[in-house]
């Protein structure tokens, strides 16, 4: 399987990538921007799967040129795509009152937007039966409850699954399969930075390999659901 996935640096992201260089049959090219954070990344795969075929590269998927940087760079190194994976994310934690214009758009930008542009830069490279995998969270799954501080998160993550949901009868025809997983919390660098003290019974490690799991096998029953990964929220 050739794989692109976001957001590799850190959390949820980092620890599927992690799950899927264990299978040397798997071609994975891991963007993020942090360069640092990558290099540890390929060394720790490296020591779990000498043989593994792990690319990383540093990449804005809201700023960053597609056409001259990443699109070459997919091709050259995979040529084709079988599994998106757009994980990539922030979370801003503030009261509704205190939230501003430029904090909305900072969500939208990079929960949405950029999400919005792999899909259409990278669907040229996709193969008849790829999978897209959207991550987006419980905040945002209609009927879940939501939480004080996170009115702009949620209705970020909101408008990707619905998204997700107006791509999977686009996509039909060319035989691509697109989902959201609405994810609940895991214990990641950015759950501890807008939730200080608080701690998820979810691992993420656990919750990286749901979703390693997911993006190479879920299409085979699931075409755009929004699906919710939680234990906790209701």
């Amino acid at each position: 399987m050739n794989i692109v996935i976001t957001g590799a640096s850190s959390g949820v992201g980092y620890e599927a990538v992690l799950e899927l260089i264990l299978n040397t049959d798997n071609a994975v090219i891991a963007l993020a921007r942090s360069e640092d954070k990558l290099e540890t990344l390929s060394e720790l795969a490296l020591t779990l799967n000498p043989d593994c075929n792990l690319i990383t590269s540093r990449f804005d998927i809201v700023h960053g040129d597609y056409t001259a940087d990443l699109i070459p760079f997919v091709k050259e190194r995979i040529g084709s795509i079988d599994v998106l994976i757009n994980n990539a994310g922030t979370l801003i934690n503030k009261p509704f009152e205190q939230i501003t214009q430029l904090d909305f758009a900072e969500m939208l930008q990079t929960n949405l937007l950029g999400h919005v542009k792999m899909i259409q830069f990278l669907l040229p490279l996709m193969r008849k039966g790829a999978h897209i995998v959207n991550i987006g969270s419980m905040g945002g799954f209609q009927g879940s409850v939501k939480f004080a501080g996170l009115s702009a998160y949620s209705a970020s993550k909101a408008a990707l699954h619905t998204l997700t949901e107006c791509l999977a009868l686009e996509l039909a025809d060319r035989g691509i399969k697109i989902n959201c997983l609405a994810l609940g919390s895991a214990q990641t660098e950015m759950l501890a930075k807008a939730f200080p003290g608080y701690l998820s019974p979810v691992k993420a490690a656990e919750m990286g390999k749901f979703v390693a799991d997911f993006a190479l096998s879920g299409h085979k029953i699931f075409n755009g659901k929004i699906l919710p990964v939680s234990i906790t929220t209701p």
